[in-house]
C-alpha cells in the first residue's frame, strides 16, 4: 500500500459545485465526495455527475480523492459505481458495509485501478472486523472509516468528546485495520464550536492508532492536521528506523538492535507513515 499522510479527509456533498472547486484549494490530505448522506434525493443524479466531472477533471493536487456512494441496496448505488467505472477516483467509500459479501458485491463493481474504503458503521459490523479486514488479502479493500454516528443511532448510546462508549470497537477497528495492512480513518466531530472538544477527540483518535480523522467542516483541516502531524523528535527517530533497515546489511532481516532496542519490520511500516504524515 502506498504510505501517504491522510490526517485530515474531509466531507463535501458532491451537488455543491463550488465546495468541489474549494477543496482543490484545501490543506486536507483527502477530500471525500459525498453522493450519500449529505446529499438529497432529488439532488442524487447532479452529485453523481458533478463527482464524476471532478474526478475526471483533476486539479486536486497532492490530496487523495474518494467518493462515497450510495449502499447497493439503494435506488441509486449501482448507477453510483457503474458511472464511476469510466472515471476512476484514487478509493470509492462504501457505506453500511457489514459482512464480506458486501465487500464482494462491491469489489465486482469497482473500478479498475480503484481502492475500495468501507464504512464501519452498523453494529453487526462490529463483530466482523477481522474477517472483513482479512479479505483485503485477495482483493482491492484498503481502508475502513468509522461511521460514529451511524453507529450512536443504532445503539442508542449517549456520547461525549472521549466517546467511552466506543472505546472498545475503536480499539478493535484498529487491531483489525492493522492486522491487515489497512488504513483507518475515525468518525467526525459533529460541533463546529466545541474547539476544545475537536481536539481532545482527535487527540484520543491519534492514541488510538488511527491515521487520521473525517472531517464535516473546512475550519477543522487546521487543527486536525496540527494533531496528527509528528513533531521533530518523532520525525528523527521515525528516520532512524527507516535508515537502520535501509543498510543493505539488513536488507532480509525482520528485526534488528537499533539504540538498545530490538524493532522489527512492523516498527518500520510505523515509521513509514510517520515520515508521510511529516511530508506534506
Amino acid at each position: 500500500m502506498t504510505v501517504r499522510p491522510r490526517r485530515s479527509a474531509l466531507y463535501l456533498p458532491a451537488s455543491n459545485a463550488r465546495a468541489i472547486d474549494k477543496a482543490r484549494t484545501l490543506d486536507c490530505d483527502v477530500v471525500i465526495l459525498d453522493l450519500e448522506d449529505a446529499v438529497a434525493p432529488d439532488l442524487k443524479s447532479l452529485a453523481r455527475d458533478q463527482a464524476v466531472a471532478a474526478v475526471r477533471a483533476g486539479g486536486f493536487g497532492r490530496r487523495e480523492l474518494v467518493v462515497r456512494v450510495n449502499g447497493l441496496d439503494t435506488p441509486w448505488g449501482e448507477d453510483d459505481l457503474t458511472v464511476l467505472a469510466g472515471a476512476a477516483p484514487d478509493a470509492i467509500l462504501a457505506p453500511k458495509v457489514s459482512d464480506v459479501a458486501a465487500i464482494e458485491a462491491y469489489t465486482a463493481r469497482l473500478p479498475t485501478g480503484t481502492s475500495l474504503w468501507i464504512m464501519i458503521e452498523t453494529a453487526i459490523s462490529l463483530f466482523r472486523l477481522e474477517a472483513m479486514a482479512a479479505s483485503a488479502r485477495t482483493g482491492p479493500l484498503a481502508g475502513f472509516v468509522l461511521g460514529t454516528n451511524d453507529l450512536a443511532a443504532e445503539m442508542g448510546v449517549q456520547t461525549d468528546a472521549l466517546r467511552a462508549p466506543f472505546l472498545g470497537a475503536m480499539g478493535l477497528a484498529v487491531a483489525a485495520a492493522r492486522a491487515h495492512g489497512l488504513i483507518i480513518l475515525d468518525g467526525v466531530f459533529n460541533t463546529l464550536d466545541d474547539a476544545e472538544g475537536f481536539e481532545t477527540q482527535t487527540r484520543q483518535a491519534l492514541e488510538f492508532g488511527f491515521d487520521g480523522k473525517t472531517l464535516i467542516h473546512p475550519s477543522q483541516i487546521a487543527p486536525c492536521n496540527a494533531v496528527f502531524t509528528p513533531d521533530a523528535r518523532q520525525v528523527a527517530a521515525a528516520q532512524t528506523v527507516v535508515d537502520a533497515f535501509a543498510d543493505p546489511t539488513n536488507a532480509d532481516k525482520g528485526a534488528i538492535r537499533l539504540d538498545g532496542r530490538m524493532i522489527e519490520r512492523l516498527h518500520l511500516r510505523q515509521a513509514e507513515r510517520t515520515l508521510a504524515a511529516a511530508r506534506v
